[in-house]
């Protein structure tokens, strides 16, 4: 694992999931959401030409900002995203052959889980942080009942998460949140309204910042 990379997901306390950014001007988005205070971007598999944007960020902003992928699910697109400069990869769910392809490269591995004992076998597997998802199903508690048990693991609830409930994650011993469309929705980026892309990194930025004062 890069652990200047964990300590760049730690610090923004937020990463940003670009999906559907294609059909704009994902670098725009980016920029918007770096000028908001949230620097960690995660280009989703999903995208049409994900590797493509990827290359395209990191020539852009790559000084300015750590860009990921994420819907990662077999080790194929693991190795083609890392290729492209991926510096951490995410998965909706856990895949053995991804989390050993990321941990082959030196690439953080970010898997999705719901339980401990998924949690558990992602982490001995070689998970650097666990992605609990969707985190709006079970709510900040569930990840202050993972966190007394597994300690050791950091979680990136991912899913339905908000400037309203992101604090919440966070009290509740997370170590960042995963948000996509609270934080770039997909009429602000259809419109170019990247102005408005900004005020909501600001908003989540300040519930991080107010979560970690308490």
């Amino acid at each position: 694992m890069s652990q200047e990379t964990f300590e760049a997901i730690r610090e923004s306390g937020v990463v940003a999931v670009l999906r559907g950014v294609d059909e704009g001007d994902p670098v725009a988005v980016t920029e918007a959401l770096i000028a908001g205070g949230v620097d960690v971007v995660e280009v989703t598999a999903d995208n049409a030409d994900a590797p493509g944007t990827i290359r395209r960020l990191q020539s852009a902003v790559g000084d300015e900002a750590t860009v990921g992928a994420g819907t990662v699910i077999d080790g194929a697109t693991a190795q083609s995203v890392i290729a492209a400069g991926a510096e951490f990869v995410v998965s909706p769910s856990s895949h053995a052959d991804v989390i050993a392809t990321c941990n082959r490269h030196g690439t953080l591995v970010a898997p999705g889980i719901m339980t401990p004992t998924e949690a558990a076998e992602a982490y001995e597997q070689g998970a650097d942080l666990v992605k609990v998802f969707p985190a709006k199903t079970v709510g900040p508690d569930h990840v202050a009942a993972l966190r007394g048990p597994l300690s050791q693991i950091p979680f990136l609830p991912t899913g339905g998460v908000d400037p309203d409930n992101a604090g919440a994650f966070l009290e509740a011993g997370a170590v960042a949140v995963g948000a996509g469309s609270a934080l770039v929705p997909g009429e602000a980026v259809a419109n170019e309204d990247y102005d408005e892309i900004t005020r909501r990194a600001e908003r989540f930025r300040e519930a991080v910042a107010e979560a970690r004062e308490h």
